[in-house]
């Protein structure tokens, strides 16, 4: 029993679940009621920063990425590339590939978009100045567009590495 390719595949498949099902909720549930609410939707969007969501969910994809490399290299056989150009490699690099698309949409694009809204939010409450704070309020609003656009891609990439994942072994 190779308790080290077991402990991998465990990490990888049950911080993936956690990573591509909280972004789908994320993207089809979460954010469109949020934003069908209003401003008091900004309140669980604070409340998810404060639980740590930023921190956690990229910590996890990182841990998802990191073990599905290591059991990429185990079961290619060290890259090697007749397996990599074979039908289950090709899917697999392609599920790799998207992950890590996905991995970087949301940590590099997503997360500060997100952070800043955050950040300018909180700001509102020391603005007097209706100029200034229509100028914040335009900048969040352009922010969340922009977040909400990352999510999506990041929940494309995502359900391209389910699938070619889920079904590479069967090619």
């Amino acid at each position: 029993m190779d308790i080290i390719l077991i402990a991998a595949r465990i990490l990888h498949i049950g911080l993936g679940v956690f990573w591509a099902g909280t972004i789908f909720f994320f993207v089809f549930l979460l954010e469109p009621s949020v934003r069908s609410v209003g401003p008091q939707g900004g309140l669980v969007m604070m409340a998810l920063q404060r639980r740590k969501f930023m921190i956690i969910l990229p910590v996890a994809a990182g841990l998802t990425i990191l073990s599905g490399i290591y059991l990429y290299w185990r079961v290619s056989g060290g890259f090697a590339l007749d397996w990599i150009s074979a039908p289950i490699g090709e899917a697999l690099t392609l599920g790799s590939v998207t992950s890590i698309v996905a991995f970087v949409i949301g940590v590099f694009f997503m997360r500060p978009a997100a952070l800043e809204v955050g950040r300018l939010s909180a700001s509102l409450a020391n603005v007097n100045e209706s100029e200034e704070r229509d100028a914040i309020s335009a900048r969040i609003e352009d922010l969340k567009s922009r977040s909400r656009t990352y999510a999506r891609w990041v929940a494309i990439c995502l359900g391209v590495a389910v699938i070619t994942m889920a079904v590479a072994r069967y090619l």
